[in-house]
């Protein structure tokens, strides 16, 4: 499959591994993580081949731990690591496995070691990340190498670095995103609006924009993917609920019940055959893993009224549009699934888009340099609402969260097809700023859609075009 955009993790990448040699501790090790299918290996994979290094890719399969030590015996075996045939000499125990790789590495010039999927070490090897530190602190560290664990439980993997663990401060944390809205744009050929919709459809998750064919609409590439119910557009969602999410995380239940949009605790629970108790301790499960987003309105002042949503938007259009209509797919009738979803695409990726949107102004606006903006408010970017909905603000720009000193601006964002910023939508957001604490009459107000706008009583306005250019 070819490599596509990842450039900046690849140069992030690149100075940690110019950095190795030059301290007083030649080593140098990263934990790498980031979610399911978001590509992480496959960076690894591409960033090892790019150099001219000796490297050893290990990768657990949730495998004991006499499995698991075999397989690391092979991989090292299969290395281009001096010394690696002695190995031939199979390690007895972890901690000896560990040791003898780290003195194999070579001395006198920088070699990579990655372990993958690391949590599955962790749970099946008693004693593991106190054998890794020890190992790490007494040979790995003091030779010329980068280590890198990477792992996909991102709870766990935060955990790797937290006071009472091992290891702690002994790597640093690097989190991969999926690809960008300009990755995909340059995957899919797609013109700017266009491609944000794939970025949406697809999540980002690399092994579903290759399958994009280049240029095709939406609806193209539905009637290719849909027509066959084997094909990973169709399967990654089922898989990813089914084995990604523990079952006291309730996960089918609970994120089908907020995969239409942004849901509070109190509407979740009436969806739901759950206790008050159980789904606290669900959607805390769900959000210390990643997958779930537990948001406030976001002003000069605390509130309360928190807000869920899926983190993944291609689990987000799994769950609300493709799964109803899986019967469809498996009874040979994707065209007629298409139809399904097609139909309800419009109104679901109004709400969709609006994450994207956040995301590309938070980089945008503050190194755009433009007048009317103060960097320095504008660095976060989230929604404003009231507990009644009379107020909803898409969009507010300010200088720190969850609870804001100052705000840089406020916005509305109209993502249809083909429709304009209308002077009734500047109307509508003039008309609620006061209701917005920390917000006054001098508040720029900013405009986004998906085509583009004229600025006309906007302070000022961004397009589908914008948005894409704000990750490159």
């Amino acid at each position: 499959m070819e490599f596509y955009g990842r450039q900046r993790e690849l140069a992030q990448l690149n100075r940690w591994y110019g950095a190795v040699g030059r301290d007083a501790q030649p080593g140098q090790c990263l934990i790498i993580r980031g979610r399911r299918r978001v590509g992480k290996s496959r960076l690894i994979e591409e960033f090892v081949r790019r150099l001219d290094a000796p490297s050893v890719f290990f990768t657990a399969s949730n495998l004991s731990a006499s499995q698991e030590l075999h397989n690391l015996t092979q991989a090292v075996l299969a290395s281009d690591l001096p010394d690696a045939e002695s190995f031939g000499e199979a390690p007895t125990s972890w901690d000896n496995a560990l040791r003898m790789l780290a003195q194999i590495l070579p001395s006198d010039r920088p070699s990579v070691v990655v372990l993958d999927e690391l949590p599955y070490l962790t749970e099946h090897v008693d004693g593991f990340e106190g054998s890794l530190q020890t190992v790490w602190d007494r040979i790995m560290s003091r030779k010329p190498v980068l280590l890198l664990l990477v792992g996909s439980d991102l709870s766990i993997m935060q955990a790797l670095n937290t006071h009472e663990r091992p290891f702690y401060q002994r790597g640093n944390p690097v989190l991969i995103e999926p690809l960008t809205a300009a990755d995909v744009q340059d995957m899919t050929g797609l013109p700017p609006a266009q491609a944000i919709d794939a970025r949406i459809v697809t999540g980002g998750m690399p092994r579903l924009c290759v399958q994009w064919p280049r240029g095709a609409s939406l609806e193209r590439f539905l009637e290719l993917a849909l027509a066959d119910p084997a094909d990973p557009f169709i399967t990654s969602g089922e898989l990813a609920i089914s084995g990604e999410f523990p079952p006291d995380t309730h996960a089918p239940q609970v994120l089908s019940a907020i995969s239409s949009g942004e849901r509070t605790f109190t509407s979740t629970l009436g969806d739901l055959d759950l206790s008050r108790m159980t789904l606290s301790r669900a959607l805390t499960r769900l959000t210390e893993k990643g997958i779930v987003a537990a948001e406030t309105p976001l002003s000069t002042k605390p509130s309360r009224e928190t807000r869920y949503r899926i983190t993944d938007s291609y689990l987000r259009f799994w769950l609300y549009l493709l799964q109803p209509a899986l019967g469809m797919v498996q009874r040979g009738r994707g065209d007629r699934a298409a139809r399904r979803i097609l139909a309800g695409w419009p109104a679901w990726r109004g709400r969709a888009v609006e994450p994207l949107v956040r995301e590309s102004l938070a980089r945008l606006v503050p190194d755009a340099g433009e007048d009317w903006a103060d960097a320095d408010a504008t660095v976060e970017v989230g929604g404003y609402w009231t507990r009644s909905n009379d107020v909803e603000i898409d969009l507010v720009g300010t200088d720190r969260r969850p609870i804001a000193k100052r705000i840089g601006y406020l916005g509305s964002v109209k993502w249809h097809e083909s429709v304009r910023l209308a002077r009734k939508d500047f109307t509508a957001l003039a008309a609620v700023v006061a209701r917005v604490p920390g917000a006054t009459e001098e508040t720029p107000l900013i405009g986004v859609s998906r085509v583009r706008s004229e600025a006309g009583p906007w302070t000022t306005v961004y397009s589908a075009e914008d948005l894409v250019d704000a990750w490159r």
